[in-house]
């Protein structure tokens, strides 16, 4: 029985018409969310418009506001593009897996485009619902992996089963913010062993 060849796509095809606009909305977001990363920064959430992110692109804004139909929708993509969650370490030990991850946080807390956003963030989601969700996946993206290390610490017997995850979250995580933001002394490793050490005396 005869194979069929496969036809080869040509320019009035509604295949390659269909693969090559996929390709268009794909390189405009991209440049949507370079333009919208760069206001953030510049400007934080109080001088952020759509408007302005339509001008820096060269996207309409109507075309904006279709792939994202809020403010908040855009904000919200752009900072995913900074602060992804972080994969869980894996070292085989509780101290050690903490102490990887911690150092991956002071990372960020050193990179100019994550903690030039952050702050204002935080003080939107004060007075706008929106932006407290916003604020919100940020912070869960930094906690997660402390969940799943205490989840298999406590699975080790290293940490006793009534551990309090979020607990040690908080007194890992806040000294660190507490660093940028406020004391602004250095996230240097004795700090962060000393976190951790802590934190590990704590439960």
């Amino acid at each position: 029985m005869p194979t069929s060849t496969p036809r080869p796509l040509g320019p009035g095809d509604p295949v390659a018409t269909a693969l090559s606009h996929d390709r268009r909305a794909q390189r405009s977001q991209q440049t949507v969310l370079t333009a919208a990363l760069g206001l953030l920064e510049e400007s934080g959430v109080g001088g952020f418009s759509v408007e302005e992110v339509a001008r820096r692109s060269g996207v309409a804004k109507t075309t904006i506001y279709r792939h994202w139909p809020t403010r908040e929708a855009l904000v919200l993509d752009a900072c995913a593009r900074i602060s992804q969650e972080q994969e869980t370490p894996d070292t085989g030990t509780l101290a050690g897996d903490l102490l990887a991850h911690l150092t991956t946080i002071a990372e960020l807390l050193a990179s100019a485009n994550w903690s030039a956003v952050l702050p204002s963030i935080v003080d939107a989601a004060e007075r706008d619902a929106e932006f407290a969700i916003v604020h919100s996946e940020i912070q869960r993206s930094h906690a997660a992996p402390v969940h799943e290390i205490v989840r298999r610490a406590v699975t080790r017997h290293e940490l006793p089963e009534d551990t309090d995850s979020a607990t040690i979250a908080a007194i890992l995580l806040g000294p660190l913010f507490y660093r940028r933001w406020f004391s602004r002394e250095a996230l240097d490793d004795a700090f962060i062993n000393a976190v951790v050490r802590r934190a590990i005396a704590a439960t």
